[in-house]
């Protein structure tokens, strides 16, 4: 699984980052999280407001913070 957290480095982002790091390793699943801060980036996936959880190419959740279980209930159907 691939996930991309996308922010420019903001507390919000910071935080969806850490949610999802913890989600992955609480639950052992197979994944590599990568933060994509270049904003030309983050725009190729029609974002215009962070954070943003993408997972394998699709983006799952944007614009805000999602819950620990929110991220988990995303992750799971991957």
């Amino acid at each position: 699984m691939d996930i991309k957290i996308l922010g420019t480095g903001c507390p919000k982002c910071k935080t969806l980052e850490k949610i999802a790091r913890e989600v992955v390793e609480e639950n052992g699943y197979e994944a590599t999280v990568t933060k994509v801060t270049d904003i030309v980036e983050i725009m190729k996936y029609g974002v215009m407001t962070t954070p943003a959880l993408v997972v394998n190419e699709k983006v799952e959740i944007k614009g805000r913070i999602p819950s620990h279980d929110e991220v988990k209930e995303v992750l799971k159907k991957y």
